[in-house]
């Protein structure tokens, strides 16, 4: 029982690492970004931020569209392994549909950006800052659809278990990113002096010089080159139908989240600049970290759909808390470094001159001990959700956690208690536990039903789910 449990911690490791490493590097290079942003000018920062935003949260959400896929092959393998046959055919049309969604998703996507920066102007934004964004949002738009390739080729890797290539390519764009954006902004060599809007095109660049370097990585592997197909036709329709029915309430949970804090960031500014800049700094703090319980979800979540494929619910149980296990040691870890060095800790993003938001900056990191562990916790729910298969339940428990009970809390304790940023914040842990309370029971009670039905199973039949 000990052997397989460090059996199970060594392998939830080996996929949770790369992932946890590529969400870093891919924070480095949106941290380069806006670094770069602020030698050109404070209207140049505002109008960068505010195309950031939104292709992230447009991309965000297409890669939602995408995520199940490393469940669908994980599934397909070790069902075909308690078959005794082959899986290739399976996998291969997976990935091809995959590929299909995420060129439409891709393509719309970009559509829709380009579209926001004529939009937004009938939503009271500033003129200059929408005039330098839209050159922004133009360039940065193709970069949509090698970015989304890329996730497929992210999936399927993590899916058949071999994610490290994934880690070598990711850290490789950090230092290109900057390379390309500096010679892009000032024009080095015979390059063109673009300033802002040489930034979108390095980025979208380098989207593309990645996944083609990651696609060579991955034909070039014995094992991964044998069922990868770019092609995205020809797709069996039923298996597009499954991914769309996979990823549509994932990238549904991930807008819903977003929206939820984007909300209460502005509920924050409407306690002054001070609180503002002390939620922002310190959600980025959050945000750095949530990237290692990103990873431990993704690497649950595989090792759960191959349990579950193989009926082995008991194992799909222990892995759970295993995931919960790591996500807790990260938190508490990285929570004695916010009560014993604060100040260390939010030195790079504020100046120790601005008293008044450093000290609402320090009682927020006191409560995102907590609410970090909440986030990881929920976070992870909702990967194991995905390892069975059940994303609409997921979606409408998330909704449930962070509507009805995490901003109306926020609300509550920010104005009638009058708790102030701190009751943003409290409420907005009890919104992120309540999730991970209901994401968890919903796991545990799928696995229970399953487990008693597991004599009335036949070989590879999937678990029984009413969302």
């Amino acid at each position: 029982m000990l052997s397989e449990f460090r059996a199970d911690g060594r392998r939830l490791t080996a996929l949770a690492a790369p992932i946890a490493l590529t969400q870093l590097a891919q924070i480095a290079v949106s941290t380069t970004n806006i670094a770069l942003m602020g030698t050109l000018g404070v209207r140049q920062v505002a109008a960068g931020g505010l195309a950031i935003v939104l292709f992230n949260q447009i991309r965000t959400m297409c890669v939602g569209l995408i995520t199940g896929t490393g469940n669908q092959i994980a599934g397909a393998v070790s069902a075909a392994g308690k078959r005794g046959d082959s899986a290739d055919d399976e996998i291969r049309d997976t990935v091809r549909a995959s590929f299909l969604i995420a060129t439409i998703a891709g393509l719309l996507g970009g559509l829709v950006l380009i579209g926001l920066g004529w939009s937004l102007q009938y939503l009271g934004q500033d003129a200059g800052v929408l005039a330098d964004a839209r050159p922004l949002m133009l360039a940065l738009a193709p970069g949509l659809l090698p970015c989304l390739w890329f996730q497929v080729l992210r999936q399927y890797t993590v899916g058949m278990q071999r994610p490290q290539a994934l880690l070598m390519v990711t850290l490789g764009t950090v230092a290109l990113n900057l390379v390309l954006a500096l010679a892009f902004m000032h024009g080095w060599t015979i390059l063109p002096a673009l300033g802002l809007t040489g930034i979108g095109v390095a980025t979208a660049l380098v989207f593309l010089i990645s996944f083609a370097a990651f696609y060579a990585m991955v034909r070039r592997d014995a094992e991964l080159g044998r069922t990868l197909s770019l092609r995205p036709w020809p797709s069996d329709r039923s298996t597009v139908v499954a991914e769309l029915r996979l990823g549509t309430p994932i990238a549904l949970t991930y807008g819903s989240e977003a929206g939820m804090f984007s909300v209460l960031a502005l509920v924050m500014g409407s306690f002054g600049a001070a609180a503002l800049a002390a939620h922002n700094v310190v959600y980025q703090i959050i945000y750095i970290v949530f990237q290692v319980a990103i990873g431990i979800s993704h690497g649950a979540s595989i090792l759960v759909s191959h349990a579950a494929a193989r009926d082995e619910f008991d194992h799909a149980r222990a892995l759970a808390w295993l995931a919960l296990r790591h996500a807790a040691i990260v938190a508490a870890v990285t929570g004695a470094v916010y009560v014993v060095a604060p100040n260390v800790v939010l030195r790079p993003f504020l100046d120790p001159a601005d008293t008044a938001t450093i000290e609402i900056a320090r009682n927020l990191l006191l409560i995102g001990i907590v609410l970090q562990l909440f986030d990881a916790a929920q976070n992870i729910g909702t990967g194991l959700l995905r390892g069975l298969k059940e994303t609409k339940a997921g979606f409408r428990l998330s909704l449930v956690g962070y509507w009805i009970v995490g901003l109306p809390s926020a609300l509550l304790l920010a104005f009638p208690l009058d708790l102030g940023a701190a009751g943003v914040w409290w409420g907005l842990t009890a919104g992120l536990a309540a999730t991970a309370v209901l994401m968890l029971r919903r796991y545990f009670a799928l696995l229970d039903t399953a487990r008693r039905q597991l004599p009335e199973l036949t070989p590879g039949k999937p678990v029984t789910t009413h969302g």
